[in-house]
């Protein structure tokens, strides 16, 4: 099974036997689980001459093109071919399977009827040894101490090349399917570990709420050098897409001028949401609330509020409490999600709901709003201003957080309950 660095610089010969070029490259389209080899690129005294692979044969030591090489047609490498010597021996990759970025040392392929196909990617430090020509001296002395040599093979239908936008760096010829499928809080693990030019690629190529998701596991540092990178338009879609209160975090540390333009460009809805969670100060109940809570009109029937919520679709953390508010919007009480199910259908919300609820109004300071919480083991504590108008809610996830230092992520309670 040959590996890439042991075929660069190979001979080719002519059909006479003389030396007419080395292989400088192979070319692929990444498409497949294990794409074939297409193409061969040369190192003539002319420069480079791309040919097809199928116009090369294989022989002990070397590779033969049949006819003069000036009599093979030069092939075009299409804009999605990837040269593997190029773009990406030494270049790093997202191992979808094991949830990091590696870096290639040397490429795996395997040859079967007369086909080249890439089949994986070496990370470890036998591809290092074996380009320096070193790889048996090593097995030689890992064996004369009793050890193995280890292998770094990953296949390469579980690897996802980082695409920079940079010919100098690795091309993303596919979407970033793979890495997609992965839990925001891996993607963000991955991401943590990139330079800036391949975190602003990740997120300009995630779909906008796997986007949202992943930056709000980001610490708050590098999620403002990527709010930062990114396209404003790009930013503030993905911006709308996160919780209110996790936006407002992020926005909290932006420049001024660079946060009013964001919340400009966000939706009317969740940029007024914003701009109100950034009127209070950071250590209110305020500053930590969020604006995502189910709030029903006490004149509503238990079917009613049924069907409301089948409606709003709400997540599942927003479900376990239910406040009932009068129609100026006040705070009246709270229903659980079980009461409103097991109540008769025409039985008004106004009748189900327990009036005495435990509430925190908008300038309480954080530390009591998490002593209240943890000292009644509540979820959430509805929060109200001096008119008993229901504004936000603080949820347990935000207080677990105020007790870990800065920059440490804990997995949401959405995130859990999936």
């Amino acid at each position: 099974m040959p590996y890439l660095s042991e075929i660069q610089n190979r001979k080719i010969l002519g059909p006479g036997g003389d030396e007419v070029a080395k292989l400088a490259d192979v070319a692929v389209v990444p498409t497949g689980q294990f794409p074939p080899v297409q193409w061969a690129v040369l190192a003539t005294r002319a420069g480079e001459h791309a040919i097809r692979w199928s116009d090369l044969v294989s022989e002990t030591g070397h590779y033969r093109v049949l006819v003069p090489l000036d009599q093979v047609l030069e092939a075009g490498l299409p804009d999605d071919a990837l040269r593997l010597g190029r773009d990406l021996m030494d270049k790093q990759i997202v191992d979808t399977h094991g949830a990091k970025v590696v870096r290639v040392n040397d490429l795996q392929l395997e040859e079967a009827g007369g086909q080249l196909r890439l089949v994986g990617a070496d990370v470890g430090l036998r591809g290092l040894l074996r380009r320096v020509g070193a790889e048996r001296l090593a097995e030689g002395i890992a064996g004369v101490v009793g050890r193995k040599l280890p292998r770094g093979i990953i296949p390469w239908h579980l690897v996802q090349p980082i695409d920079t936008g940079n010919a100098a760096n690795v091309r993303l010829t596919v979407p970033h399917a793979k890495l997609a499928l992965l839990h925001p809080a891996d993607i963000a693990d991955i991401v943590e570990d990139m330079s800036a030019d391949e975190r602003r690629a990740v997120f300009e190529q995630l779909d906008v709420e796997t986007a949202a998701e992943t930056l709000a596991e980001i610490e708050p540092e590098m999620q403002v050098e990527i709010v930062g990178d990114l396209d404003e338009e790009r930013a503030a879609d993905i911006l709308e897409e996160m919780a209110p209160d996790e936006a407002a975090d992020l926005l909290q540390d932006l420049p001024e001028e660079q946060r009013e333009e964001l919340v400009e460009l966000m939706e009317k809805e969740e940029g007024e949401d914003v701009e109100e969670l950034l009127s209070h100060s950071e250590n209110s109940a305020g500053g930590i609330m969020t604006t995502d809570f189910v709030a029903l009109p006490r004149e509503l029937t238990a079917a009613a509020g049924i069907n409301r919520l089948r409606e709003l679709k709400p997540d599942p953390e927003l479900a376990y409490y239910l406040y009932v508010i009068d129609a100026e919007g006040r705070l009246d009480g709270v229903v659980s999600l079980r009461d409103l199910v097991v109540a008769s259908p025409n039985e008004l919300l106004a009748q189900i709901m327990d009036p005495h609820i435990l509430k925190v109004e908008v300038d309480t300071p954080k530390e009591d709003v998490a002593s209240l919480i943890a000292k009644y083991d509540l979820l959430a504590v509805p929060v109200v201003d001096a008119g008993q108008k229901l504004l936000g809610i603080v949820t347990v996830d935000d207080v677990v957080e105020l007790m870990l230092p800065r920059g440490w992520k804990k997995r949401s309670l959405r995130s859990i309950a999936r």
